[in-house]
């Protein structure tokens, strides 16, 4: 067992509850989904075990690696993703929870390869600008090391870019990955990006044959900020 078991038992008990979020939210059919959680002195990752269904999950089913990838402490397989994520808060340092979905809508914008584009203020209050779409990955990725690959294509695609105004990306041909400080803000703005993929979807319907008009840049800069920037006025004072 690692070290500091008093925190990792708290985390495996959050990691459980955000994996049974998945269902409770209607992200994930299925197993079609996993999440997971990082210490903060990122040395072990708390993830969901493969293939085994949310109403049956316990924390003591959740699986700890290390940085490497390698089980530490767990009797069952990790997430087939957990390459993936390992990478992603190798690059992320300010990240401490990744939520993997298949949700339907942003699913469908990942299946098209088209971004979801910031076309109201639903969407800026979650995520600064359009959600991006990593590129295809090569048949030499695939065969080297197909969930490394992932991971390497999204921090790619997020080069640039703050991962905490911008917590999601679409996987091309696969599905969205979201990421948050800590777990629980991690499946939040997994639940948020399904109901902005939905609107959109539905925007981008209705607002045919013209086609929608983008949120103002000004709009969703406000927006975003008055929620997430340093003099951000949304919500209650905590404590």
């Amino acid at each position: 067992m690692p070290r500091h078991s008093v925190p990792l038992t708290t985390l495996r008990e959050e990691v459980c509850e955000a994996n049974r979020g998945l269902a409770r939210h209607g992200l994930a059919t299925l197993t079609w989904g996993n999440v997971s959680g990082i210490t903060p002195d990122r040395e072990c990752i708390a993830i969901k075990p493969s293939g085994v269904p949310y109403d049956r999950l316990t924390p003591a089913d959740i699986v700890l690696v290390g940085r490497d990838g390698r089980v530490i402490d767990g009797s069952l397989r990790p997430s087939s993703d957990t390459p993936t994520h390992v990478l992603l808060y190798q690059a992320f340092t300010s990240i401490g929870g990744i939520t993997h979905t298949h949700s339907p809508y942003a699913t469908m914008f990942a299946q098209a390869r088209r971004e979801i584009p910031c076309l109201g203020t639903t969407h800026a209050d979650h995520f600064h600008g359009p959600v991006p779409v990593t590129r295809q990955l090569t048949a030499a990725e695939v065969e080297a090391g197909y969930e490394d690959a992932t991971g390497r294509a999204i921090v790619e695609r997020l080069a640039g870019q703050d991962p905490i105004a911008m917590p999601a990306v679409l996987v091309a041909g696969h599905a969205p990955f979201c990421w948050g400080r800590n777990v629980a803000a991690s499946l939040e703005n997994a639940v948020a990006l399904e109901a902005v993929a939905f609107m959109a979807f539905g925007t981008v319907v209705l607002a045919e044959p013209a086609g929608p008009t983008l949120l103002e840049s000004h709009i969703l800069c406000k927006h975003h900020a008055r929620k997430h920037g340093p003099a951000a006025y949304y919500g209650q004072d905590p404590g």
